[in-house]
């Protein structure tokens, strides 16, 4: 609302609406490429540890690496990256008050077949420049994944075109487990699931494990692709996981699957033991 060329000048502009010169002037300073060499250390400690805190992460940071930060930065890149340590805790994730949350319906059940549970979830992937954040869904059965999508922000948008996505190409889940994120207990991504049918879960507060399937994904993905590849934009990020995640549901053996392909478990080509 305040211009330059005005009739009045800034200072009078400023006056009346009440803004300050100095918020007038500000420039934001954006993210340096020291806070990305940063953000890219404290992703790989976080994929290889995640219940380390801030002051841990930052003495590691030193330990390992020679880079200097403090807790408060820390937790300022870790707010950013979307991560925060994993540890039972009141309140491990802020989520928006306003929003409905949902009894995690996953204890003591036992997975016997697909489409019985999906699962979401969200993690941060970087790049040789700036990064993007990484959402997929999951059958819990057969670790198979159904879709995916990548982002530069961690609105709802992309979690939604995943959700469709999945649900276009492969029916509907029984139980759809997400955690209490605002991305996903907004009416616009619950509402698809209850107008589907779909009972909804949610991982209850302070538990670490209630999403361990897609955790475990994050992890297999990081260290077998993203950290390999060291992708330099979003294009070839884009590219890479289309690669990975078809050799992941395709070509890539899984011990928890006696060794099998999620492709054959989920399609139902081969039977897991416990459930032939």
């Amino acid at each position: 609302m305040v211009k330059k060329g005005r009739i009045l000048g800034i200072r009078r502009q400023c006056a009346l609406l009440s803004v300050s010169r100095g918020s007038y002037y500000y420039c934001p300073a954006g993210i340096t490429e020291m806070d990305l060499k940063l953000m890219e250390k404290l992703d790989e400690l976080f994929t290889e540890n995640p219940t380390r805190g801030t002051r841990r992460l930052s003495k590691a940071l030193k330990k390992r690496f020679s880079l200097v930060a403090g807790r408060d930065k820390v937790r300022r890149l870790m707010r950013i990256m979307g991560i925060a340590a994993i540890y039972p805790k009141k309140h491990l994730s802020i989520a928006n008050k306003l929003h409905k949350k949902y009894p995690y319906l996953l204890r003591g059940l036992k997975i016997t077949r697909a489409n019985q549970v999906w699962s979401t979830d969200i993690t941060y992937v970087r790049m040789k420049k700036g990064f993007v954040y990484l959402t997929a869904v999951m059958d819990w059965y057969s670790r198979y994944v159904l879709s995916w999508r990548i982002s530069t922000t961690l609105d709802r948008g992309f979690c939604i075109e995943a959700l469709n996505e999945a649900l276009g190409r492969h029916g509907q889940p029984e139980i759809f487990n997400t955690d209490q994120g605002s991305q996903y207990t907004s009416e616009a991504f619950t509402g698809i699931l209850k107008s589907n049918q779909i009972k909804i879960s949610m991982d209850g507060k302070g538990r670490a494990l209630d999403n361990v399937f897609v955790e475990r994904l994050w992890r297999t993905v990081k260290q077998e692709e993203v950290y390999l590849k060291g992708y330099r934009n979003v294009s070839e990020c884009r590219e890479g996981l289309t690669a990975y995640f078809d050799r992941y549901n395709n070509l890539r053996e899984h011990q928890s699957l006696d060794y099998n392909y999620p492709s054959e478990i989920y399609k139902g080509d081969i039977l897991l033991k416990e459930a032939a």
